[in-house]
């Protein structure tokens, strides 16, 4: 074979090469001279955060693109994605969905883009004091609201009235006890090793007017903490006294909120602490006959139960808050686009569709709210009476003190409980112990 046809193929190889990389050189120009795409990391829901994303992508004309990253399951594995990513200057955090107990870790060291003030002064108006509290470390707002959540006392109303508790009033959660005692029925609650024992754990003191930390914007050796207090004392006793006599169900060491709910709906249930959630729940059930129709005109609903008599009960917070990564190469364009994911609209959008509630009192006047959710004057009450989780750099190292030492339920004395916590997590916060 002549030596020109041996080269020809090479030839035409080379200028198929040539040809391949000018074009992506011209689609890497092409995708450059497109509008900048945000990426917002979401937790996980049905679908509620990605249609917002598609609904402000269409308001930004052109500005921007939203698309949507999901996050793992669970919070803490939440938090862990994103604590190593902003730790290593990941520039595609644009926009991240935070819980609130995780927010000081991250603001801490300044893996957080600032918020600007006039950004700030727009998207915290008509807020839920709750929702505010659990947005800010160190004086400043630092992410911004988007939904809020909270615990509501769920009950059946046919125990209610045969225990001879008149709803329309505060109760305590000693009233409670003695009328699931009385009537042979469960506590919904949740004892599990997980992260809602540090929900009701907290609940409970704050309630009893004590705080986990007394100083939570101190560093590791420096901080306090206040379970060993009265108020610890009283939430080691509601919570020892469900376990040791058995009125969480045979169940509660084990005990999520999903569990709670399924035995609250059962012959056995009473009462029961938990998020909104359950009443859409509940309420499909019953629609495709998996529950009895009358089950749903038996529930209930009022305030989170108070510790003392007298005293507001500070009920659990929860929800999602928005930040920006330092890193993110659009901050501006990342607020602009979280102004529009917080809208009062897009707020009660989200509660209807997804039963998430709003953190702005605007969202409430939605007449669709009320007809979905019943409930929601109750809840928009609770939100603002609602205590955040101890706000601190050190929060994962809290509250997994405080489930090691409080789970199972059975397992808790008042006596010892509080103080072997406060000193377990010291130790750990000093280096001694290991988690």
């Amino acid at each position: 074979m002549p030596v020109d046809q041996q080269h020809r193929p090479r030839a035409r190889h080379r200028a198929v090469a040539a040809l391949a990389s000018a074009a992506l050189l011209l689609t890497g120009c092409a995708a450059e001279a497109g509008p900048p795409v945000l990426t917002w990391y979401i937790n996980p829901d049905a679908g509620g955060q990605a249609a917002i994303a598609a609904k402000c992508t269409e308001a930004a004309g052109g500005r921007y693109r939203i698309e949507t990253s999901l996050l793992p399951n669970d919070a803490a594995s939440q938090r862990e994605q994103l604590a190593r990513r902003l730790a290593a200057g990941d520039s595609s955090l644009d926009i991240m969905s935070l819980d609130p107990p995780f927010i000081p870790e991250l603001a801490e060291p300044d893996f957080l883009a600032p918020v600007p003030e006039d950004v700030a002064q727009r998207t915290t108006e008509n807020v839920v004091d709750g929702a505010l509290a659990g947005a800010r470390w160190d004086g400043e707002l630092v992410t911004v609201p988007f939904w809020a959540n909270t615990q509501l006392l769920w009950y059946r109303k046919s125990v209610a009235e045969a225990a001879g508790l008149d709803m329309s009033q505060p109760v305590t959660w000693n009233q409670l006890i003695e009328a699931a005692a009385d009537q042979d029925k469960y506590l919904g609650v949740q004892g599990a090793l997980a992260e809602s024992m540090t929900v009701w754990v907290n609940a409970l003191v704050e309630s009893a007017g004590g705080q986990i930390i007394l100083n939570p914007e101190a560093p590791a050796d420096q901080i306090e903490l206040g379970l060993d207090s009265e108020a610890g004392t009283k939430a080691a006793q509601i919570i020892s006294t469900i376990g040791k006599e058995g009125l969480g169900g045979p169940g509660l060491p084990t005990q999520n909120e999903n569990d709670s709910m399924i035995l609250f709906q059962g012959d056995k249930g009473s009462f029961m602490v938990n998020w909104p959630f359950v009443w859409p729940a509940t309420k499909a059930a019953v629609e495709d006959g998996s529950l009895p129709k009358p089950l749903l005109e038996d529930i209930g609903w009022t305030l989170y139960p108070r510790v003392e008599d007298g005293q507001p009960a500070a009920p659990p917070l929860g929800g999602i808050n928005l930040g920006v990564g330092a890193a993110s190469e659009h901050p501006e364009l990342a607020f602009e686009a979280i102004e529009c994911i917080v809208s009062p609209e897009n707020q009660a959008d989200y509660f209807v569709t997804n039963g998430n509630p709003p953190s702005s009192t605007e969202a409430y006047e939605d007449p669709r709210i009320q007809e979905a959710f019943p409930m929601a004057d109750t809840i928009r009450e609770s939100l603002e009476l609602s205590a955040p989780r101890p706000q601190t750099p050190y929060y994962n190292e809290v509250s997994t003190g405080v489930q090691q030492n409080w789970a199972p339920p059975r397992a808790v004395n008042p006596s010892g409980t509080p103080q072997a916590t406060v000193n377990f997590i010291l130790a750990v916060l000093r280096g001694e112990e290991l988690l």
